[in-house]
């Protein structure tokens, strides 16, 4: 369970430097994916016929685990919270769009393939301090070491 918690939850060791590296990656990247998501959500019903199916789960299945992933996990991810969970959607979202509805092509899909990229760094390195995530692992400063006397 505490490897789970270490997982979801990141660390608490970094600078305040990197913590707003971190802040601004998150809210920027996040804030530009939410808006794609946004349109998709306010076109739906024109959209939802003629979006491309490239997993073949169906037009409009794919378009709101679209918006699901640039949309809501965007705005989870501005605010930090779950935030490794989060990315994986948008991770995969984005792997999608670069590599199967763009071919891999950088000159296509570029701000797919940038996106895929930023994302994965976040999940790498977590969310930083500035984030409710990091607010958490505050709470139970002892989470990073063997044992966590935190109760609840």
């Amino acid at each position: 369970m505490k490897k789970l918690l270490k997982l979801i939850f990141p660390t608490n060791n970094e600078s305040c430097t990197t913590s707003f590296v971190l802040l601004a990656a998150r809210v920027i990247f996040a804030l530009l994916l939410a808006h794609h998501g946004l349109q998709k959500y306010m076109a739906f019903d024109q959209m939802s016929s003629a979006f491309p199916d490239p997993l073949g789960v169906g037009s409009q299945t794919s378009l709101i685990l679209a918006i699901f992933a640039e949309l809501v996990c965007s705005v989870a991810l501005i605010l930090g919270v779950l935030s490794r969970l989060v990315l994986i959607p948008m991770i995969f979202t984005m792997a999608v769009a670069f590599f199967i509805a763009n071919g891999g092509s950088i000159e296509q899909g570029e701000l797919a393939f940038a996106y895929l990229i930023v994302f994965t760094l976040l999940l790498i390195t977590g969310p930083g301090k500035f984030s409710v995530d990091g607010y958490l692992v505050s709470l139970c400063p002892a989470m990073n070491k063997e044992k966590c006397n935190c109760k609840g």
